[in-house]
C-alpha cells in the first residue's frame, strides 16, 4: 500500500472495494442473511435506547445537556436555568418550559453541531469541548476532513458570536484560565505529536503566546485543569521519563512549577483540594514497580518531586481503579477480584489521621450498587462545589444506569436508564433535588431523605443469568470468563459468541447491549474472556499480554473457547468469535492458531497486518502502540510480532471459519489491512462456499447515526446466525 496521497493507488483501492462490496452482497443474499438482517434491524430498533437527550448536568446556575432534533444527524448543545421552574425539570426532556418573565423559551441553544458540520463540508464531529468557569464562553474542536485535523474555536454563549481567535488547527488539549478570560491549548505537529503550548487572551487582537515548544520527537505534552479551576497541570511524557508541572490558572504566563516526576509510560493525574495536591498514578514507588494505581498527597505551597506521601496503606488484592473529587468528598472505585466497590471519603482528611492510613480508618461510606457490576464510570461532575456526583453503572444483565449519588446523606437516584421490558426509558422529574443539587458546600445544607426518591435497579437478572468461571490457560494461569444467557432458552449445547480484547490494559466491555438481546432470545450464550493484555486485574496482567508476551492473550482466548466446548456450554461447531480493533487482532490470531475451534467470527475495524504497520506506518502511531505490540526494529521483538501477527500466520490448505470483517477509510487501522488479510485468507485456505470471508466497507458516519449503527449490527448478527445455526 502506498501513501494516502498516491492517487493511482487510491483509485486501485476504490476499484477493489467496489468489487468487495458486490461480493459481500452476493454472499449475504446466497445464505439469506440480507433478508434476516432487515428483520433484525426492525427488532433491534425497538430495543435501542430512544433517548433524544442526555440527562442534564448541573453546573452552577445552569443545567447543560445535548439533545437531538428529529431528522437531524448531529446533536445540539443546550442549557437552561436550574432555578427557573425547577419543580418541573424533566431529566428526559429538560427543554420543556417557557420563561414568561423574559418572554422566551427556557432553553438556550449554545452550539448546533448540524450547522457546524455544514461549515466543514457536511461532515464533521466534535472531539473536545470546555465551557468556561464563568459560563460565558465555550471552546471546542471540530474535525476538518480536508485537513484531517481538529480545528479550535471559541464561541460567546451570550451573543452566539464565533470569535476570530484563537483559531488553530491540530489541537489536542484545551484548558480555561483566568476564570474564562484566557484559554491554554496544545497543538500537534504533522506526525500528531503534541508539542506546542499556547495561551490565548479571549477578545484580544494580539497573537497567541507560545508558552512552551518541545523539539524532541520523543516528548509529548498534555494539559488538564484541576476541578476547582485553580491550576492547570502540564504532563510531559517521553520514552525515558514522565513529569507534571503546575500552572497557576490565575496567572498562566507565570513560571510553571515541577511537582512530580517518574519513569516513562505511566498514568498520572494531579488534583487540587483546599491547598493540598492529590496525585493518582501507577508509577513505581521508590523505584519498585506497582501493580495498580494509588493516591499520594502533597502541600501545594511546598510541592515538588520529593514532597509526596502515600494516602492509603496498600491492601493485598485490592485494585484502585479510579478516584474523583468534589469540595466535600473523594470517591474511590475499587476492585477486588471480580467485585467492584464505590465508596466516598470526607474531605479534607481529619488532622488526627496521619497518612499513609488504612482506608477503613477514614470511615468510607459504601454507595449502593446492583449485583453483577462490571464497570463504573465517573460522570462529567463539572460542579466542584456540589456534593452530588454522577456515575454510570454497568452490568452484563442490566442496561447502563446513570446515577446521581448524594454524598452528604448517601441517597441515590437513577436519572436515566433504559427499561428493556417495556421498551422505553425511565423518565424522572426534579423536585427539591433539582434545586439542592448545586448548592455550594459552604451552605452546610442538610439534605433530607426527600432529596432522592427511592429507586430500584432496573436489572434483567430474572430473565437473563450471569455466571463466572476461571479457565486454566496454556501455562495454567486462570483466565476470568463471564457468561450471559437467557434463563428461558438455556440448554446443553447452545450456540455461542466469545468476545475478547486484551490490549492497552483496557477493560473488556461486558456491559448489557440491547443488540445482544437478539442473540440471547434465540438461545445464544454470550461469553467474555478477560485475557491477559487487558485491564481490571493489575499492570502485570496487562504486561503479560503485550509485546513479546502477546501470544499469552491468544492462548487465553483459545483456552476459553475450548472450555466452552469441553463443558458442553456451547455445542461443537457452533462457537463464534467477536473482536473490535485490537480485539480483532486477538480473534484473528486465535483463528490462525485454532481455525477448527470457530465456526464464524466478526472482526470490526481490526488490526491485522501488525509487522508492516509497525515498520512502515501509513497512519501515525504513538509510543503507546509500540509499547503495546512491540518494536519490530528489535530482532527478538520482531520475531515475537511475526508469531502473533494475523496476516503473517494464515494456515495453508486448511478450512477456516466464516469471517465478517468490517472496516472503513476513517479507522485507526487502515482499510487496506483488512483488504490484504481477507485476500490472503481466500488465497491460502480451503475454499468453502458455506464459509465465506466477507469484507464489509462501512461509511464514515456510522458512529453518528443510530439508523446506520443498527443496520450494521443487524447485518453482523444475521451473518452469525446464518453461519452458525444453519449448519
Amino acid at each position: 500500500m502506498g501513501a494516502l496521497s498516491d492517487a493511482a493507488a487510491m483509485r486501485h483501492m476504490d476499484v477493489h472495494m467496489e468489487a468487495e462490496e458486490k461480493y459481500a452482497e452476493a454472499c449475504l443474499a446466497a445464505c439469506g442473511a440480507d433478508r434476516l438482517a432487515r428483520k433484525l434491524q426492525l427488532e433491534m430498533a425497538s430495543c435501542l435506547a430512544s433517548d433524544s437527550c442526555t440527562p442534564p448536568v448541573r453546573w452552577g446556575p445552569w443545567l447543560y445537556y445535548r439533545r437531538a432534533d428529529e431528522g437531524k444527524q448531529y446533536p445540539v448543545l443546550c442549557r437552561r436555568s436550574a432555578a427557573l421552574h425547577s419543580e418541573f425539570v424533566s431529566y428526559s426532556d429538560p427543554s420543556a418550559g417557557f420563561d414568561f418573565t423574559a418572554g422566551k423559551r427556557i432553553e438556550q441553544k449554545l452550539v448546533d453541531y448540524n450547522k457546524e458540520a455544514e461549515r466543514f463540508g457536511g461532515y464533521s464531529y466534535e472531539e473536545l469541548s470546555e465551557v468556561s468557569p464563568d459560563h460565558r464562553f465555550i471552546a471546542y474542536t471540530m474535525y476538518d476532513k480536508d485537513k484531517d485535523s481538529f480545528t479550535l474555536m471559541v464561541r460567546d454563549l451570550v451573543t452566539g458570536t464565533l470569535y476570530d481567535k484563537p483559531c488553530a488547527d491540530r489541537v489536542s488539549n484545551i484548558s480555561w484560565a483566568m476564570d474564562g478570560k484566557a484559554l491554554v491549548y496544545i497543538v500537534t505537529n504533522e506526525e500528531r505529536r503534541p508539542y506546542r503550548l499556547f495561551c490565548s487572551m479571549i477578545g484580544s487582537n494580539k497573537d497567541d503566546i507560545l508558552m512552551l515548544e518541545e523539539h524532541d520527537e520523543n516528548i509529548f505534552l498534555n494539559i488538564r485543569h484541576t476541578k476547582d479551576f485553580r491550576y492547570i497541570t502540564l504532563n510531559v511524557f517521553s520514552d525515558t521519563h514522565s513529569k507534571v508541572y503546575l500552572i497557576n490558572a490565575s496567572d498562566p504566563l507565570s513560571q510553571m512549577t515541577l511537582v512530580w516526576e517518574g519513569e516513562s509510560q505511566v498514568h498520572c493525574i494531579v488534583e487540587h483540594h483546599r491547598g493540598q495536591l492529590y496525585l493518582f498514578t501507577d508509577a513505581a514507588r521508590e523505584g519498585v514497580p506497582v501493580d495498580s494505581h494509588y493516591v499520594m498527597q502533597s502541600v501545594v505551597e511546598s510541592s515538588g518531586p520529593n514532597s509526596w506521601k502515600n494516602v492509603f496503606v496498600e491492601e493485598p488484592d485490592v485494585i484502585l481503579e479510579d478516584v474523583d473529587f468534589c469540595d466535600t468528598h473523594m470517591v474511590l472505585t475499587l476492585r477486588q477480584g471480580r467485585k467492584l466497590r464505590l465508596c466516598s471519603v470526607k474531605l479534607p482528611l481529619t488532622e488526627d489521621i496521619k497518612v499513609p492510613t488504612h482506608l477503613s480508618d477514614l470511615h468510607p461510606i459504601d454507595l449502593p450498587l446492583p449485583s453483577d457490576v462490571c464497570q463504573i464510570v465517573s460522570g462529567p461532575n463539572y460542579d466542584y462545589y456540589s456534593s452530588t456526583m454522577r456515575f454510570t453503572i454497568s452490568s452484563p444483565v442490566m442496561p447502563d444506569a446513570v446515577v446521581d449519588y448524594n454524598l452528604l446523606n448517601g441517597q441515590w437516584q437513577i436519572v436515566q436508564q433504559q427499561n428493556m421490558l417495556h421498551e422505553r426509558t425511565r423518565a424522572l422529574y426534579g423536585t427539591s433535588f433539582a434545586v439542592n443539587m448545586g448548592r455550594q458546600s459552604s451552605d452546610k445544607a442538610d439534605f433530607s431523605n426527600d432529596d432522592f426518591v427511592g429507586c430500584a435497579w432496573n436489572e434483567l437478572s430474572e430473565y437473563y443469568a450471569c455466571e463466572y468461571y476461571d479457565v486454566p490457560s496454556k501455562d495454567s494461569v486462570l483466565v476470568p470468563l463471564t457468561l450471559v444467557y437467557s434463563r428461558k432458552h438455556k440448554q446443553d449445547g447452545n450456540p455461542g459468541l466469545l468476545h475478547g480484547h486484551g490490549a492497552y490494559g483496557e477493560i473488556l466491555d461486558k456491559r448489557w447491549r440491547s443488540e445482544l438481546k437478539t442473540l440471547l432470545d434465540r438461545g445464544w450464550v454470550i461469553a467474555y474472556a478477560d485475557v491477559r493484555g487487558g485491564g481490571g486485574y493489575g499492570k502485570k496482567w496487562h504486561q503479560d499480554g503485550s509485546r513479546t508476551k502477546k501470544m499469552n492473550s491468544v492462548y487465553d482466548f483459545v483456552s476459553c473457547g475450548e472450555f466452552l466446548l469441553e463443558k458442553g456450554i456451547i455445542q461443537e461447531n457452533k462457537l463464534a468469535g467477536w473482536g473490535y480493533s485490537a480485539g480483532g487482532l486477538l480473534v484473528a490470531s486465535a483463528i490462525n492458531f485454532r481455525p477448527d475451534l470457530f465456526r464464524a467470527a466478526v472482526l470490526k475495524v481490526p488490526f491485522l497486518d501488525v509487522c508492516n504497520t509497525l515498520l512502515h506506518p501509513i497512519l501515525p502511531l504513538t509510543a503507546i502502540d509500540y509499547e503495546e505490540f512491540g518494536f519490530p526494529v528489535d530482532h527478538e521483538e520482531f520475531l515475537a510480532i511475526r508469531k502473533y501477527s494475523p496476516y503473517d500466520n494464515i494456515q495453508k490448505d486448511v478450512p477456516y471459519p466464516a469471517v465478517f470483517v468490517t472496516s472503513s477509510f476513517n479507522t485507526r487501522f487502515g482499510v487496506w489491512e483488512a483488504a490484504k488479510w481477507v485476500a490472503k485468507v481466500r488465497e491460502f485456505t480451503q475454499y468453502d462456499p458455506e464459509r465465506p470471508v466477507i469484507l464489509n466497507l462501512t461509511t464514515d458516519v456510522v458512529e453518528e447515526s443510530k439508523y446506520l449503527q443498527t443496520k450494521e449490527l443487524a447485518l453482523e448478527t444475521a451473518f452469525l446466525i446464518k453461519m452458525v445455526c444453519n449448519v
